[in-house]
């Protein structure tokens, strides 16, 4: 069943995306929990099972930030909205990068510089565990925790890569529906 959305400009969602991208800063995660905030919870562009399952198909194919808003930019608006929101959301980034990159490469040799870049690092871990805290929360059920334990577990101790953490959880989803279509 597709709900009924209101049609949201392409400046409206370049605007969106541009913010985040300026302001969301921790890589993968951080800005995933900032994408779910404006697109879910502020703006209510997309639900929240919808943005779950865009985030789902991302994790596919390389960097899932991005393609998170890739997707609420296609679900939005069609391909003009995907190109939009992902062409915004790495704009920042980009012009940031290439100005670091030229300071870096001028004064690398600087002890400031170096010391600058190594605080940075608590920051990233503490938006990190912001972001698993808040989508834990919405987590419900046992059987649903004991995935996301096992595949924590299997993640951290084990280096299983996401794609075959998705595909083991669809595969248990799906044996899983059919036991009970058998036994229902």
């Amino acid at each position: 069943m597709e709900t009924e959305r209101p049609r949201i400009s392409l400046g409206e969602i370049f605007r969106a995306f541009l913010t985040i991208g300026i302001t969301g800063f921790g890589g993968g995660m951080a800005v995933v929990a900032l994408v779910e905030r404006v697109c879910v919870h502020e703006k209510r562009w997309v639900s929240h099972e919808e943005f779950m399952h865009g985030l789902a198909f991302g994790q596919f194919l390389g960097p899932f930030s991005l393609n998170a808003c890739t997707f609420v930019g296609c679900l939005l608006r069609g391909r003009a909205g995907a190109v939009t929101a992902a062409t915004a959301f790495i704009l920042p980034s980009f012009v940031i990068v290439s100005f670091l990159s030229f300071l870096y490469f001028r004064f690398h040799q600087l002890p400031e510089l170096q010391a600058a870049l190594r605080g940075t690092n608590p920051v990233i871990i503490a938006l990190i565990l912001a972001a698993a805290i808040g989508m834990g929360r919405k987590i419900r059920g046992a059987e649903r925790w004991g995935i996301a334990l096992l595949a924590f577990a299997l993640a951290v101790f084990f280096q299983v890569n996401g794609l075959a953490l998705l595909v083991l959880a669809a595969l248990w989803s799906l044996g899983r529906a059919r036991f009970r279509q058998g036994h229902g």
